[in-house]
């Protein structure tokens, strides 16, 4: 009997406070921690661009045989890199990139791991402090070792930049930093194309490798806008790891459809590296799963369908952004100021997070009293689950306990 002597595992940090809420009976309850996108209903929506894709593929599919190459279609890869890197992108002319197709962005990062444990072992990979609550946890199950440099900073509720650049020079050559492409979480808090620049500048002087987690294209300013960190990047650095997710710009959640790109200094290095990742795949996974990726390939393939889904996260995002300006005032109306400086740095972070800095017995009495549900560390929030009709009971709810 080898069962009787588990002890039972702590709940995730986000999806256990998911369980918490559904097993609350309060029927005013409000769910602001795990990371997904919800419209004015409350609701996750499946996007028409996303629904018109499908019937296409159920009329046209013939076969549910396993995804070939195992890596993923050229289809999907080339839609993968056009939305990167842009069109005719000499990264892509060159033949620089490989892409591989993986079960969603977790997917990506946990490929990453098991690439960099097997082929690069003593490789250190740097989080930003903070960082999403998964991120440790992917690298530690992978065996590879993490290591923390700044980020945030708390008084101005922004970037810690000089820190931050500060702590990127003591990292070792070869070591690997992870960057939050864009609509940083949990912090909503990114650089400017400026210091995107001097970030590349110190990454390629100092022989680094950057991992470009990047879940949230176009939820910030817009679909080329929210590259354009990677692409400063690119333009400065010669090898990349880019972990890139359809889970929000698609709605794609449940369909688990993501990639991992590789961008090398030549076409036969990154063959060798893609080499190596498909023989990390066939260990773990095997093969990827191939409705959400036929999705993504069907409306980026369609300049119609593109056009379409370009507007609807359009929509997204300004309701994202309308809700954090909804959220500043109606703090404000009530006299509640998060910050020194008051509640405008709600609205100038970016994406579907905000950092709130309410204490854990804040947070944890928002949860008891109030049954309002919102990350621990920083009092993270999801903008994107606020609605007219519940923003003036959560802000009724905040006023009491600051």
């Amino acid at each position: 009997m080898i069962f009787e002597s588990v002890e039972m595992a702590e709940p995730d940090a986000i999806l256990g406070l998911t369980e918490a809420f559904r097993d609350d009976p309060n029927p005013r309850k409000i769910n602001l921690g795990v990371g997904v996108y919800k419209d004015e209903h409350g609701k996750t929506p499946v996007l028409a661009s996303v629904r018109a894709a499908e019937q296409r593929i159920l009329e046209r599919e013939q076969t549910k045989s396993y995804v070939s190459p195992l890596s993923g279609t050229a289809e999907y890869v080339a839609a993968v890199q056009q939305l990167l890197f842009g069109p005719d992108h000499d990264i892509i002319t060159a033949r620089r990139a490989m892409t591989a197709h993986t079960p969603g962005g977790t997917g990506a990062l946990r490929l990453a791991g098991e690439y960099l444990r097997t082929t690069h072992p003593g490789t250190t990979v740097w989080l930003s402090d903070p960082t999403w609550a998964n991120h440790m946890g992917i690298f530690d199950a992978a065996a590879v070792t993490t290591k923390r440099y700044p980020y945030f900073e708390p008084a101005t509720n922004g970037l810690a930049f000089d820190a931050m650049m500060d702590g990127l020079d003591q990292v070792a050559a070869g070591d690997v930093v992870l960057l939050h492409g864009c609509c940083h979480n949990p912090t909503g808090v990114d650089p400017s194309v400026e210091q995107w620049g001097r970030i590349a500048e110190l990454l390629k002087r100092r022989g680094i490798v950057p991992l470009v987690d990047f879940a949230y294209q176009g939820f910030a300013a817009g679909i080329e806008e929210d590259a354009a960190g990677l692409r400063t990047l690119c333009q400065s650095v010669p090898e990349l790891l880019i972990c890139s997710s359809f889970s929000k710009n698609f709605g794609l959640y449940c369909e688990r459809v993501g990639a991992l790109t590789i961008v090398a200094d030549g076409p036969l290095t990154a063959q060798k590296v893609l080499s190596r990742v498909k023989i990390c795949i066939r260990r773990s996974y095997s093969n990827p799963p191939a409705h959400g990726a036929q999705i993504v390939t069907t409306v980026l393939g369609d300049s119609r369908q593109l056009a379409h889904w370009q507007g609807e996260v359009q929509q997204m995002r300004d309701r994202i952004n309308g809700t954090r300006k909804l959220f500043s005032e109606s703090l404000d109306a009530r006299g509640v100021r998060l910050s020194a400086e008051g509640n405008e740095f709600i609205i100038r972070q970016k994406g579907m997070f905000s950092f709130t800095g309410l204490s854990r017995q804040q947070v944890e009495t928002l949860r008891h009293d109030h049954s309002i549900y919102i990350v621990v560390s920083g009092g993270r929030i999801n903008v994107a689950a606020m609605t007219e009709s519940n923003m003036g009971c959560l802000c009724d709810a905040i006023a009491k306990v600051v």
